[in-house]
């Protein structure tokens, strides 16, 4: 089993994701997988690391969304599957 993660940040607007990929880069040690627009006004980041620090970077992260912008949806998957892991670093 290994202890990498996938955390997830979903947000209105790219004000609150920028804020977000900041915070969690400062917050742990967590590699940025991405920002996408989903649609809708809805912007997510996505990144990866240990679980812990991952599951840090989350919270820190959706404390930081909150202060700019509204969070809609915060995730952290521990040890993801191989498929779900990389279909979510391209």
């Amino acid at each position: 089993m290994s202890d990498t993660a996938i955390g997830l940040i979903e947000t209105h607007g790219l004000i609150g994701v920028l804020a977000a990929a900041d915070t969690a880069a400062k917050a742990a040690d967590v590699q940025l997988l991405g920002v996408e627009r989903v649609g809708g006004g809805l912007v997510s980041v996505r990144f990866r690391g240990d679980t812990a620090s991952v599951q840090a970077a989350v919270s820190a992260a959706s404390e930081a969304v909150r202060q700019v912008s509204q969070l809609v949806s915060a995730h952290v998957i521990p040890s993801p599957a191989i498929d779900v892991e990389a279909a979510l670093a391209t």
